[in-house]
C-alpha cells in the first residue's frame, strides 16, 4: 500500500459528493423552473391581461423603488465597510458591492460574495475587511427582514400551509442581534483579521454604524414593498392599506431568497412568497403576472446599477487617483 491511496480515496469522495451536489442544485433549479412555467401557463390569461394593462407612470415610479432600493442596500454595506478601515467612497465602494452582487444569479448565490472580496481585493481593499463587511451586512438585513416582514408574516402563514415554516425564521433573531451588538463585533473583527494577519481597525465597531446599517437595511425593504405596492394596488386608485402588506411579503420574500441560496437570486422561492401574499387581493392569474414582472424589474435594476456604478467607480480612479488604505495590497 502506498502513501498516496488515502489521498486518492478522499478525492475520489470529494469528487463524488461535489457531482452528487451539482447534480442535486440542477434537479431543484429545473424544479423550480418547471413549477414557474406551469403557474404562468395555468393562469396565462389573466397574466397577460394584467401586464397589458399596467399603467406605464406606476410601473416607472416601481422601477425607480427598486433603484432606491437597492441604493439602501449598499449604503447599509457600505457603512459597515468604511468602519472598518480607511472609508473608499461610494463611488469605489457602490462598484464592488453592485457589481459583485450580480454573482447572484449564478447558482449557488455565494459567487456575490466571492466577486465583492475579489473586486474589493482590485481596488486596493483587504479580503478581510471585505469579507467582514458582507458577512455583517448579511446579519443586518436577515435583523432587518425579520422586523419589516413582521408585518406580513401572519396573513402570509393563514394563506397558505406551504409557508407554515416562516415563524421559525425568528429563532434566528436573538443570536443575530447579539452578534450584532457592538463588543461582540469588535471582537469577531479582532480576532478574524489577527487570523488572517490583517492589522485590526483602529477602533471599536461603534452603535451608530450599526444602527446606521440597520436602518438603510430597514428602509430598503420599505423601498421595495412600495415598487410591489404600486404595482399590484390596483383596485380604484393606490390606498395605504395593501402598503404594510407589501413592505413584510417583500422582506420575507427577499429572506426566502436568501434562505434558498443554492437557486440563482432565490428564483421560485421569493416568487412564491409574493404569489401567496397578492392571491387574495388581485387573484392568482394577476399575482402570478406581478410576481413575474416584480423579477424582471429586479434584473433591469440590478444591471442598470451596477454598469453606473462600473462607470462612477473608473471615473473615480481617474479623478481621486488609486485608493491606498489598507497596508500590503499595493
Amino acid at each position: 500500500m502506498t502513501g498516496t491511496e488515502p489521498d486518492e480515496t478522499s478525492d475520489k469522495k470529494s469528487s463524488v459528493r461535489t457531482k452528487l451536489i451539482n447534480a442535486a442544485r440542477t434537479v431543484l433549479i429545473v424544479l423550480v423552473i418547471a413549477a414557474a412555467v406551469w403557474q404562468l401557463w395555468s393562469n396565462w390569461d389573466d397574466v397577460a391581461h394584467t401586464i397589458a394593462e399596467l399603467q406605464w407612470h406606476r410601473t416607472a415610479l416601481s422601477l425607480v423603488a427598486v433603484v432606491f432600493g437597492i441604493g439602501l442596500s449598499t449604503m447599509s454595506w457600505q457603512v459597515l465597510l468604511d468602519d472598518l478601515g480607511k472609508p473608499i467612497g461610494i463611488g469605489r465602494g457602490a462598484q464592488i458591492f453592485l457589481v459583485g452582487q450580480l454573482g447572484k444569479y449564478l447558482p449557488g448565490s455565494i459567487w456575490a460574495y466571492v466577486l465583492q472580496l475579489e473586486l474589493g481585493r482590485k481596488a486596493g481593499l483587504a479580503r478581510a475587511r471585505v469579507f467582514a463587511a458582507t458577512l455583517f451586512s448579511v446579519v443586518i438585513a436577515v435583523v432587518a427582514a425579520l422586523i419589516a416582514g413582521s408585518l406580513a408574516i401572519p396573513e402570509l402563514v393563514e394563506q397558505d400551509a406551504r409557508l407554515s415554516w416562516l415563524p421559525w425564521l425568528y429563532i434566528a433573531l436573538p443570536f443575530a442581534l447579539a452578534l450584532l451588538y457592538p463588543p461582540v463585533l469588535t471582537a469577531i473583527v479582532r480576532i478574524g483579521f489577527r487570523v488572517l494577519r490583517r492589522p485590526r481597525p483602529d477602533h471599536p465597531v461603534r452603535l451608530r454604524i450599526v444602527l446606521a446599517s440597520l436602518a438603510c437595511a430597514v428602509g430598503s425593504y420599505v423601498a421595495f414593498g412600495t415598487h410591489l405596492w404600486l404595482l399590484a394596488d390596483t383596485g380604484g386608485g393606490l390606498t395605504l392599506g395593501p402598503l404594510a402588506l407589501c413592505i413584510g411579503t417583500m422582506a420575507i420574500a427577499m429572506l426566502a431568497g436568501l434562505v434558498f441560496f443554492l437557486l440563482p437570486s432565490g428564483v421560485g422561492a421569493r416568487e412564491l412568497v409574493i404569489i401567496v401574499a397578492l392571491t387574495p387581493l388581485v387573484g392568482a392569474g394577476a399575482a402570478t403576472a406581478f410576481a413575474a414582472v416584480s423579477r424582471v424589474m429586479f434584473i433591469v435594476a440590478d444591471l442598470a446599477t451596477a454598469g453606473s456604478a462600473a462607470a462612477v467607480g473608473a471615473y473615480s480612479r481617474r479623478k481621486i487617483g488609486v485608493y491606498h488604505g489598507d497596508v500590503g495590497i499595493d
